[in-house]
């Protein structure tokens, strides 16, 4: 049209340049560790540096000398955890283990003799095993790195520097998924063969008589007091 005048370009409105996202640091491997207990087994872990787990829960521990927990790995079930650390085996047992086992050990006879068997129950706190390391049994030392077949979505290793950690607790036989732990734990529900549980009567029998036998050598090879 003549005479009309003419249009100015409609106004744009530019957005905010972007600040660059942080990139979050990498997680340790005691971060992942942790997240592996805490998210994919779901156990409770304590807040806090070194990693422990609070037992009770998920779980009650058998702690034994190592001959006697190794000793009763034929009575468990191939997905059932058992950790050491430095010459003691633990054995992770159903919730409640560590009240049963005072009148489990005199039902079986056992409960008149001083054994070197504990138990861990309700408040009391495990140093969380590492993984990628090895436990020697009868020493005190994590030596080099596991053969452990961990499957897809298994724990990260967490093994010291060099692969190696003095004393720390490692796992001899890893737990599965929190439901396939569950499953694992000896019970005493398991008692006469119900269900697929290992059965805590045999278990606490074997580990018993081990104890009683270590004991035993142990007085044999005391030296003789003469007056």
């Amino acid at each position: 049209m003549a005479g009309a005048a003419p249009q100015s370009p409609p106004s744009v409105t530019l957005p905010h340049p972007r600040r660059p996202r942080r990139s979050r640091p990498p997680r340790d491997a005691g971060d992942r560790l942790r997240g592996w207990y805490e998210n994919d087994l779901g156990w409770p872990v304590v807040p806090g540096s070194p990693l422990r787990l609070a037992v009770g829960p998920r779980f009650d521990v058998l702690d034994v000398p190592a001959a006697a927990g190794l000793a009763a790995l034929r009575h468990l079930a191939p997905a059932s955890p058992v950790a050491a650390q430095g010459g003691r085996v633990r054995l992770l047992t159903a919730p409640g283990t560590a009240q049963e086992l005072p009148g489990l050990l005199d039902w079986l006879e056992w409960g008149s003799l001083d054994l070197d068997l504990t138990a861990l129950g309700e408040g009391a706190l495990m140093d969380a095993p590492r993984t990628g390391a090895q436990w020697a049994p009868g020493e005190s030392a994590v030596t080099g790195p596991a053969a452990v077949p961990w499957g897809d979505g298994g724990p990260p290793p967490a093994a010291g520097r060099g692969g190696s950690a003095q004393g720390a607790a490692v796992w001899v036989r890893p737990p599965g998924s929190g439901r396939e732990t569950g499953a694992s734990l000896p019970t005493l529900s398991a008692l006469g063969g119900g269900g697929g549980a290992p059965d805590l009567v045999r278990v606490v029998d074997t580990v018993a008589a081990h104890c009683h036998r270590i004991r035993l050598r142990r007085a044999d090879a005391q030296p003789l007091a003469f007056s």
